[in-house]
């Protein structure tokens, strides 16, 4: 790791010849929050939770989003709504005692903490008692992250890895070829130059290295391209024209070079006007637009050893004096290895943050004015008690690459690929029994447990459904339709892998036998007007239904459907038809009548009329009479 502490840490290079169904704004909502771009998340969790939209699940995120803003205020709002959920997640009381830290309610956040304890939780007292770990605790409950094997590393130092159109660019000591004995002096290893494994390529040899007039016999990287691919910016020791550049103490710093693509090879080699032999500039990244490019530099001014800087790229392609991202993200040691994502968020490397070791990655976290606000530490296993840097994320926000001198691996530094922990999504169809026909619009319920509801779905033309769900749960899911039976499913998230995205519950729905009442057989009773109360003259009738249920049809199943007449508005109407089906149930309930018996009791208001006595015709007592009523539905006999 002494050739990467010597570029990051002293930036000066001693060479020497001897380096719907499921919303589709949950899913934008998520793919934010994902790119750590959490004001836009913040804003999209809460239109989801107004329109009562999986509102459990953005509760939850939309209080880590206020947490990540630096936002105690907000986020101990939402982290107690979390909290009182059914099932709740035992990190969250651990979330919320962060929190109520935030907020300064110290003896509140105690309690939290010793309920998050006895569920089974583990924590640092000391780490947690620290108010400026308020934000990492908060993040870090959880691994969000795991590692993959990088296949093409090599027993010296690799990393920089960079991903364009499948191509992973990255610098690599590796070479030991021509020049064998031109190495760096400092690690006795040779110097670095950019190599691309293309996305078919199985081995990376020294046929590998990036076409052109990039590689010298110096050091060369890291790297960023420009989104049409024509343009290159790289960091190399101050060397052009077979001339070695030195400062006034006879030492080699490192500049920024840009390249241009022509014919397939990176030529026409320039420095960029910001560069100075007194002091290194290095790690190029473009943010999304290509309107701003960032860089490491310990030229004079900074707040400590080497800082993260930007220059604005004008629309003529000229550039601006070089701007101090400032002390929330630089402080007086190391920062360095930006890396910009295509939601602008800006990933970096430190020793100067409190981390887990030597350098750590960070993510800076923005305000809605784009003011940088806080930094948060990734974590394990992203970071280790050794160096890490080079961070790169791909568009999808899920996966990319750092590197790492931790123990365990191949060389010096080796790259690694990580993936994040993805959201496990729920989804199935929903189909006629008979048919296999999908059914449209059929309503999706989503339950806990404890049979509380968390949402509801409503299937697209194809039947379909999906929703994102957490991991490690039992859930239930019952389907509804018009003319069919209901039907629950359990189902659960609990011991699936972490590389399974989705599971599957199809359910299929049986239509209902009988639609027509056999009026010989169930009677409809009647209601007094605005009353719901069993009449006297109704227990005949349904005393009779309860003898026929019993005794004389045992397998018998009906349903209950209760209305009213038009007069009174339509939502009060509505309750009012409930409170008679309700009525009408509990009576055949009490009266010995098995619940499972009766699939459903429904009011429709004024939605089912017997006659046309609408409130366009005068009607007799008699006429609105016959509408308040409750109706007995054979379903299986």
């Amino acid at each position: 790791m002494k050739l990467k502490n010597h570029i990051i840490l002293g930036f000066v290079l001693a060479v020497s010849l001897s380096a719907l169904a499921q919303s589709g704004l949950q899913k934008k909502a998520d793919n934010l929050f994902n790119k750590f771009s959490f004001v836009h998340a913040a804003e999209l969790y809460n239109e989801l939770i107004l329109k009562n939209d999986n509102t459990n699940y953005a509760i939850r995120q939309l209080a880590d989003c206020y947490a990540f803003m630096r936002n105690p205020d907000s986020s101990v709002v939402y982290y107690k709504k979390v909290v009182e959920q059914a099932n709740s997640p035992k990190e969250y009381y651990y979330k919320y005692a962060q929190a109520l830290r935030g907020v300064k309610n110290y003896n509140e956040s105690r309690l939290w903490l010793e309920r998050f304890k006895e569920a089974g939780g583990e924590i640092d007292e000391a780490y947690f008692k620290k108010d400026s770990e308020f934000i990492n605790a908060i993040f870090n409950t959880k691994p969000h992250y795991t590692l993959e094997e990088v296949k093409f590393n090599s027993k010296y130092s690799d990393f920089a890895a960079y991903e364009k159109d499948g191509n992973v660019y990255f610098a690599s000591s590796r070479d030991e070829g021509l020049l064998k004995n031109h190495t760096y002096g400092w690690n006795n290893q040779p110097f670095l130059d950019i190599y691309i494994k293309a996305e078919n390529d199985t081995l990376v040899t020294s046929k590998s290295k990036i076409k052109g007039d990039i590689n010298s016999v110096y050091h060369e990287g890291p790297l960023t391209i420009s989104k049409d691919g024509t343009t290159l910016y790289f960091s190399r020791n101050d060397f052009k024209k077979q001339i070695l550049g030195k400062n006034g103490e006879g030492l080699t710093n490192l500049k920024i070079y840009k390249a241009t693509l022509v014919n397939g090879k990176w030529e026409e080699l320039e420095e960029v006007p910001f560069n100075n032999t007194s002091y290194s500039i290095s790690h190029p990244a473009l943010n999304n637009d290509e309107s701003k490019l960032y860089f490491t530099s310990d030229m004079p001014g900074g707040f400590g050893g080497t800082d993260i800087y930007y220059v604005d790229i004008k629309s003529d392609g000229t550039y601006g004096p070089p701007q101090n991202l400032g002390p929330t993200i630089n402080t007086n040691k190391n920062e360095s290895f930006p890396f910009i994502n295509n939601e602008g968020v800006l990933f970096f490397s430190s020793d100067g943050h409190p981390g887990l070791g030597l350098l750590d990655i960070f993510v800076a976290v923005k305000d809605k004015n784009d003011k940088f606000i806080n930094i948060i530490n990734l974590g394990i296993p992203v970071n280790s008690n050794k160096d890490d840097f080079s961070f790169f994320m791909k568009d999808d926000g899920l996966s990319g690459y750092f590197a790492s001198n931790r123990d365990g691996g191949i060389g010096s530094d080796d790259i690694y690929a990580y993936n994040k922990i993805p959201t496990l999504n729920l989804q199935g169809s929903v189909t006629d029994a008979n048919t296999s026909k999908p059914l449209v619009n059929a309503i999706v319920m989503l339950l806990d447990s404890n049979n509380k509801p968390i949402t509801k779905l409503i299937t697209d033309d194809n039947g379909y459904y999906e929703i994102n769900v957490d991991r490690d749960m039992d859930y239930y899911i019952t389907a509804k339709k018009e003319n069919y039976l209901d039907k629950t499913i359990s189902t659960s998230s609990k011991g699936i892998t972490k590389n399974i995205t989705s599971i599957t519950v199809n359910i299929s729905l049986k239509p209902e036998e009988n639609k027509v009442i056999p009026l010989t057989e169930l009677k409809p009773i009647y209601f007094d007007f605005d009353r719901h109360e069993i009449r006297q003259d109704s227990t005949v009738e349904l005393d009779r239904i309860v003898n026929l249920m019993k005794n004389v049809y045992p397998n018998m199943i009906i349903k209950i459907e209760s209305h009213t007449d038009s007069r009174g508005s339509s939502p009060y109407n509505d309750i009012l038809s409930e409170e008679r089906a309700k009525a009408t149930f509990d009576y055949l309930i009490k009266k010995g009548v098995d619940t499972s018996r009766i699939t459903s009791y429904k009011g429709f208001g004024e939605k089912k009329l017997s006659n046309n006595c609408d409130g366009s015709i005068s009607c007799s007592e008699q006429q609105h009479q016959l509408n308040r009523r409750t109706q007995f539905i054979v379903i299986k006999m």
